[in-house]
């Protein structure tokens, strides 16, 4: 059974981690839509999270995958955007914890910063946990509409 599209977004210096964890959510079963970048020549990160912000607004995917080289950059370019809740992650429970309290619905990763097993984890987690709802529901509705 083919589960819900993911898309996945890189600069040049997180190409080969963006490969790598294309292939774990394929291996999962997911869809994938690469929104790029295709090679490791240097390109602008807010260029790819733009892209995201607009798959993700237009219904292409239903979640995302940045990397850049800190994941800094990419995630701050990337929560510009109302539509987006973009959380860089350096491990397991930040990435439960972004989708239980922030319901966060991309994934940042810095490709210079964190080795692929371990991104691998993180989107595994990441993927498998659900919003908590609750108390957590007015705090994340104040992301996008602040007061």
């Amino acid at each position: 059974m083919v589960k819900e599209t993911i898309a996945l977004a890189s600069d040049h210096a997180g190409f080969e981690l963006k490969q790598a964890l294309r292939r774990v959510l394929e291996d999962m079963g997911y869809r994938t839509l690469d929104l790029g970048t295709d090679g490791a020549g240097s390109v602008d990160y807010p260029d790819f999270a733009y892209a995201m912000a607009h798959a993700l607004g237009d219904g292409k995917a239903s979640r995302g995958v940045l990397v850049c080289g800190s994941g800094i950059g990419i995630s701050i370019a990337a929560n510009r955007f109302a539509n987006v809740r973009a959380a860089l992650v350096h491990d397991a429970l930040g990435a439960r914890l972004a989708r239980e309290h922030n319901d966060a619905n991309v994934i940042c990763f810095g490709g210079r910063m964190i080795g692929a097993d371990v991104a691998r984890d993180c989107l595994e987690v990441f993927l498998e946990a659900a919003f908590a709802a609750g108390r957590h529901s007015a705090r994340v509705h104040k992301l996008g509409n602040p007061t």
